[in-house]
């Protein structure tokens, strides 16, 4: 039972050596087929000792030594003599049995070489990393058949330099290719060398968009319901952030004060000062030498309130000495910032001088904590409201009621949650909801339906279609554990053949 793998070799002895256990048997006296012209022979032309690994017996290994024939092809003009093989036990050019690869295989198909190879010497299969590789390479790839639907997604090769496309079948969750790179050409050619395909889920991204245009013009593009989502929490915050000054009033929350506030506010003048002279955004930027994103922010706000923000309050080493700093600003509200640091140092702080500047100047040593972020409040609107709180139920209803826009906006993000279960008549309410969306003074909001609308048919097939770009998502999920075990060996070709095994 211990060497049935081993059955149809025929076993004269085995040996026991101590840290390895020697079997040694010769092949049965068939007959072999000629690997040139295929005629069977019996004919001995000579002997031969083969010498390979089995798979270990009582954490010991086993090496298996066998004695094949050589023997001469009968075929007149084949002039030919070959070495005989047994199927399933020996292969030609093999170092190992057919099971024992096989046990290999299932190991670095999982752990790959370094790790691999560590495994294998506690389970007395010693193999080094590089072997392991080879091994690994040599596992033939799945042959599928082109999907009708498929989820294409990038990750990362080497984060913000290279990236890959994962090609994925969207109904079974199979892995069809990888490819090198996430160029609108090469998926083109991918996408033309495999006809067949009718949808393909996909995230907002404007290249695979264009590619599948090109190459597949009557296929269904169907983007990525969580990308949709998610672009709109993103929004959402955005308007809490921009509506701080109503919100934080109900609360009597503070807002930011001092020397960053009187920054702001100038800012925001001095960029709708330029727009009101007809000045693009991109002048404004240049002139006022601030980033493009930010001058979009401020051209945003109608009104200067609504670029103050609630302050944030996070863990500080300058928590501790708030109060001696509350108390000396208010008995001398001239004290240089350099002098407090000299006193909070002398009790104990441990920080830097600019670490204090940046806490004065955010209004943190003056103002109370509020008692919500904008952050928060954001999260409790975007969640479903059968998972909040009783407590969170009514402080939600307390903060959307402070201005005619948060009241807007909290009904908009419900509205928009119900389309994100495919349904047929989505594709009205959707155009209904953008509809009501731009009649509300919610700019960021606006900014995320023109989005929308640039990507149309893909967002209104996300909510009339099944199909989803999740189960890719997921596979890139793997796809960094398998890059992480493997990281800076073997490159692509080696990371491709894992994410197709898996």
């Amino acid at each position: 039972m211990v060497f049935s793998g081993l059955s149809p070799l025929v076993i004269e002895d085995v040996a026991d050596e101590g840290e390895r256990i020697v079997v040694r048997a010769r092949t049965p006296r068939d007959t072999a087929v000629c690997p040139v012209c295929g005629a069977s022979s019996g004919r001995v032309h000579g002997y031969h000792w083969r010498t390979v690994a089995d798979v270990p017996v009582d954490g010991r290994r086993v090496v298996v030594r066998v004695r094949v024939r050589r023997l001469v092809c009968p075929t007149p003009g084949c002039h030919h003599t070959f070495r005989e093989q047994v199927p399933g036990v020996l292969e030609r050019y093999q170092r190992r049995t057919a099971r024992l690869t096989s046990q290999v295989k299932a190991v670095v198909k999982e752990l790959a070489g370094r790790a691999g190879s560590r495994l294998l010497a506690k389970l007395a299969m010693g193999l080094s990393r590089h072997t392991a590789l080879r091994t690994l390479l040599r596992i033939p790839l799945p042959t599928r058949r082109v999907p009708r639907v498929i989820g294409v997604d990038d990750f990362a090769l080497r984060r913000r330099h290279r990236y890959a496309t994962v090609v994925i079948d969207a109904e079974t969750h199979e892995r069809i290719d990888v490819l090198p790179d996430r160029t609108t050409g090469t998926l083109q050619v991918w996408l033309r060398e495999h006809p067949g395909v009718e949808v393909v889920c996909r995230d907002g991204s404007a290249t695979y968009a264009e590619a599948i245009r090109r190459a597949l013009p009557g296929a269904i593009q169907v983007a990525d319901r969580w990308h949709v989502w998610h672009n709109l929490c993103e929004a959402a915050l955005s308007e809490v952030k921009a509506h701080s000054s109503c919100w934080a009033t109900v609360l009597d929350a503070p807002l930011y004060e001092g020397p960053r506030a009187q920054s702001t506010l100038e800012r925001w003048h001095q960029v709708h000062g330029l727009l009101d002279q007809g000045v693009s955004l991109l002048e404004c930027a240049r002139r006022l030498q601030l980033a493009l994103n930010i001058v979009k922010r401020y051209a945003r706000a109608d009104r200067p309130e609504r670029v103050l923000r609630v302050p944030k309050y996070r863990a500080s080493l300058v928590d501790p000495y708030r109060e001696h700093l509350r108390k000396r600003r208010a008995e001398d509200p001239a004290v240089p910032v350099k002098h407090l640091f000299e006193e909070i140092k002398a009790l104990g702080f441990t920080g830097c001088l600019n670490l204090l500047h940046k806490y004065i100047n955010q209004g943190r040593a003056d103002a109370d904590r509020s008692h919500i972020s904008a952050r928060r409040l954001a999260r409790m609107m975007l969640t479903r409201p059968d998972n909040l709180k009783a407590e969170h139920h009514d402080l939600l209803a307390k903060l959307t009621a402070a201005c005619p826009e948060m009241t807007q906006l909290s009904s908009s993000i419900r509205t928009f949650a119900q389309l994100l279960k495919p349904h047929a008549g989505n594709a009205d309410a959707h155009t209904r909801w953008i509809v009501q969306v731009r009649a509300a003074d919610l700019p960021h909001l606006h900014a995320f339906t023109r989005g929308l609308e640039r990507d149309h048919d893909a967002v209104i097939a996300a909510f009339t279609l099944p199909y989803s770009n999740g189960p890719t998502e997921g596979v890139n999920t793997k796809t960094k554990r398998i890059a992480r075990q493997m990281h800076g060996r073997a490159g692509f070709t080696l990371l491709r053949h894992r994410i197709l095994l898996g």
